[in-house]
């Protein structure tokens, strides 16, 4: 599972308004980055049937099998203000992290 905490959920509410009726937040994961690996994020529109989807806070969240596999169990947060990183993943799977959070490695 995939959770989305409030603060994600209202964020991409707030940014869907400006994409297609019946768009969704793909993540997936990409090599590259400091670590390896890095979180990819996109509004989508186009639904797979291996697709994991993921609703929670009045937000969809898709995840293809591959990627699912290093996310199970994260939690998607936002942090906003005027330090705020943006969109946050508390991934359990990461054993390491770059420093700004973009890049891990399991």
């Amino acid at each position: 599972m995939i959770n989305i905490s409030e603060k994600a959920a209202k964020r991409i509410s707030d940014l869907s308004q400006e994409e297609p009726e019946g768009s969704f937040l793909r993540v997936s994961i990409i090599g590259g980055g400091c670590s390896g690996m890095s979180y990819k994020m996109k509004f989508d529109s186009t639904l797979k049937e291996s697709d994991k989807e993921f609703s929670e806070h009045g937000v969809t969240l898709v995840v293809d099998p591959k990627s699912y596999l290093h996310l199970v169990g994260t939690i998607l947060d936002f942090d906003g203000g005027l330090n705020g990183k943006g969109f946050t993943f508390n991934n359990p799977n990461a054993q390491k992290t770059c420093g700004c959070g973009a890049s891990f490695s399991v």
